[in-house]
């Protein structure tokens, strides 16, 4: 019997739902290191490929709510900065793709995400502190379009460098849109080329596509009216969480 056109197991949609809500929520600045669960969460129904594939047309639709709820507010001179590297961690993930063992990568980038996380804990950042050197911010930026290109991780390494910039929230969250809606471009051609983007997948998508300016509109309102100094906890815990399922995810459950 071949596969229907749309996936139909329950516990497909009981772990995608909250995964796309996540994204939607992210994508708004709010929350942000959240939307890299969706993959490890709908990988519990399907393989890492397919839940990135179905989520491709979603996130194009999130990617142009948030451009659009957030115009004017770009840092046009830290985009040029960012954008170059993020593209080049986008073919790098292209041409290693199939090379790739999906769960030791999520393994990797929640090793990285946690140290982080360890580092601002145990030495915050002065008021004066100056943010790291753009050589650093090139290495995380690449490692972002890579790990996004694989898995739709882009954020942990990027909010690594993005974080201590200290900016605004609203600019925080449109530069990220920004940077994101253009690495999320560039990945169609590529995830076309590798076969991922096949009718199932694509139906599928758009079965779960009223989801997704859900959690964008409820990320869009809070971003708007939260203090900074809780925005930036929110991000804390949001790549805490985020470090720690992709730790599981690469490094115990990869043995079960």
């Amino acid at each position: 019997m071949s596969n229907p056109v749309v996936i139909e197991d329950p516990f497909f949609y009981a772990v995608a739902v909250p995964a796309v809500l996540l994204v939607g929520i992210s994508k708004s600045g709010f929350g942000a290191g959240f939307g890299s669960l969706a993959v490890p969460l709908m990988a519990l129904a399907v393989s890492v490929p397919q839940a990135a594939a179905i989520l491709m047309p979603l996130l194009l639709v999130m990617d142009l709510m948030g451009l659009r709820a957030f115009r004017g507010h770009f840092d046009w001179s830290l985009l040029r900065f960012l954008l170059p590297f993020g593209l080049l961690g986008s073919v790098i993930g292209f041409l290693l793709f199939k090379l790739l063992d999906p769960r030791a990568l999520a393994g990797i980038v929640g090793v990285l995400t946690l140290v982080f996380l360890a580092q601002r804990l145990a030495f915050p950042p002065r008021a004066n502190s100056p943010p790291p050197p753009r050589w650093i911010g090139g290495i995380l930026t690449t490692a972002s379009g890579f790990t996004s290109f694989v898995a739709h991780a882009g954020g942990p390494p990027i909010n690594a460098y993005m974080i201590p910039q200290k900016l605004p929230p609203l600019v925080f969250t449109a530069t990220m849109a920004v940077f994101f809606f253009a690495v999320n471009l560039s990945k169609w051609g590529p995830y076309a080329w590798l076969g991922l983007l096949d009718m199932r997948n694509m139906v599928t998508s758009l079965a779960l596509l009223p989801i997704a300016p859900l959690g964008v509109w409820v990320g869009v309102r809070i971003a708007h009216r939260i203090d900074p100094v809780l925005f930036y906890r929110v991000v804390y815990t949001g790549m805490l969480l985020t470090g720690l399922k992709l730790v599981w995810d690469g490094f115990f459950s990869a043995r079960t």
